[in-house]
Formats: structure tokens, sequence, C-alpha cells
């Protein structure tokens, strides 16, 4: 079997890319921005030509939430169409898609966890151009398997964890904002899933099914409490004062609730899903500042 990975220099790609020597199921190709650039659908088209994948994993995004207020325009040509793109091409080879969607396109007014059934509401540009992709992929390529996700941390990229311990080097006291909630998500555990799919599907196509799935780790919790634990876990005195949303207006309005409900993607897949807890701590074991 042969999988693509798009999206190598991402937080999930980069953790995808390094799982991948250990697989035996399928040899991997991975591209970064500079190996295909996402932007025009003619790079998609060429580069595509000629190969054979049996599936694509799209990690690429647009992922700066508050920019794309006002560079709209670059969203949702890389969230909205670029998938489309991806979708299209992907089909024509009769390849199979696993993309990687948000929280954002839900408004976070929901009181109970997200399921992949409830109605959408993206509130932001950022959510509106993802659940634009969704859309896009599924029409050029209903064989496709939407995963939207939350709080994503990892060692690598631009992600909460990492600001935190940046600020808290910097800082004796931080203010976060504890009326938002979630569920963080280790990209470590959100690629060892879709890697686990990625198996089955090559022991039994029929086992991958196209739709809408969620994963995030499993417990709930606020930003603030996120913080409290990445810093005890990390051995680090650093204040932390809870603070409303109103406290810091940002140009794209957040969730206010993300909470996922996983039970699909579990049973579909024979997932087990860490408690966000113990997957923050085995991050922390192993990561080293650059």
């Amino acid at each position: 079997m042969k999988v693509l990975i798009i999206g190598g220099e991402g937080q999930l790609g980069t953790v995808l890319n390094n799982l991948t020597s250990s697989q035996t199921f399928a040899s991997f190709d991975i591209t970064t921005i500079e190996l295909l650039d996402l932007s025009q659908e003619d790079n998609i088209r060429i580069f595509f030509a000629g190969k054979k994948y049996d599936f694509v994993v799209n990690c690429s995004a647009y992922t700066a939430v508050d920019k794309a207020e006002t560079d709209r325009d670059t969203a949702f040509l890389l969230n909205a169409l670029a998938p489309g793109w991806i979708g299209k091409y992907a089909a024509q080879m009769h390849a199979g898609v696993i993309h990687v969607s948000t929280d954002y396109v839900f408004d976070g007014t929901a009181n109970t966890p997200l399921t992949p059934e409830m109605p959408v509401n993206p509130v932001s540009q950022y959510g509106k151009s993802k659940l634009e992709g969704e859309l896009h992929l599924m029409a050029e390529n209903p064989d496709s398997i939407i995963i939207r996700t939350a709080w994503l941390y990892s060692p690598y990229g631009q992600n909460f964890m990492k600001t935190m311990l940046r600020l808290a080097s910097e800082r004796d006291e931080l203010n976060v904002v504890f009326d938002q909630v979630g569920s963080p998500t280790s990209a470590t555990d959100l690629a060892t899933a879709i890697m686990r799919i990625l198996q089955m599907a090559s022991e039994n196509r029929e086992s991958f099914i196209p739709g809408v799935y969620h994963y995030a780790n499993e417990g709930v919790c606020s930003w603030y409490d996120f913080a409290i634990m990445i810093f005890k876990l990390a051995g680090i005195s650093c204040k932390v004062n809870a603070v409303r949303t109103d406290a810091y207006p940002t140009p794209a309005r957040r969730p206010a609730y993300s909470v996922m409900d996983k039970h699909k993607i579990k049973e579909q897949f024979g997932l087990t899903i860490p408690y966000w807890v113990d997957s923050l701590e085995a991050v922390i074991e192993n990561y080293q500042p650059n």
C-alpha cells in the first residue's frame, strides 16, 4: 500500500512523519510546502500526474486563526479550495482521503459533547474556511474520512503548550482564560489513530468507512486548567490567574465549548483514546525547547 502525507512540516505532519519509519504495512511519501504548494490547483494536478496512491492524508491548513479574519482569501484558498483539489485528484486514482478539520466549525454554544452529526455554525473566518474545505472535499471525493480535532499540541510548530512554557521562562505570572473548555489533543495520539485507520484499511479496504469523525484526548478542562497542568508536569513555578475571555479580546471568536464526543471513531476503528493528562505528561517528559 502507498500513502501520501501532505503538510509534513506542520505539527501533525511532523509526528506522522516520525511514525512512518516504524510502519511496515505501507510505504509513505511526505510533502512540505516546498514540494507541494497547495495555493494553485495546477501544482496539485502536476504533482499527482503519473503517481498512484491508495490513500492521501491531508494535514495541511492555514491555522492563523486571528489573521484569517483579515486574510480571508488566503485562508479560504488553503482551507477550502485546496482540500477539494486534493480530493479531486485523489479520486481520479481511486485513493481514499483522510482530512483533518477543527472544532471551529461549531459556534461553541453547546453544553453537551459535540457529535459529528450536530449542526455546524462557524463564527470565525477560519472556522468558515475549514467547513468549506470539508464540503469541497466530500463533493469531490466521497471516499473521504474527515477527522475534526481540537486544542492540538506537540513539541512542534505553534501551540498552547509551547507558548505557556516559553512565557513561563520570561514571566512569573500569567493570565489564562477559564471560560473556554475542551479537551487537549496530543498530536502523537491523533497521528497514532490515523495510522491505525490506515493499517486497518491495508488489511481490509472495507474497513475504511467515509464520513465525519471527532478525535481529542479523553477528559475535559479549561485553558486555565491546561496551563496549570503544563507547569505542574514540567516542574515550573509560575502563578496562573484565571480570567474571562472578554479580558483578552481577539479578532476571531473562540468557541467557548469544544468538548468532542469520540464514540463514533472509537467504535468504528477500535480505538482506545488516552486521558489528556497522561498524554501531556508523556509529551513534556520528552520535550526539548528549541
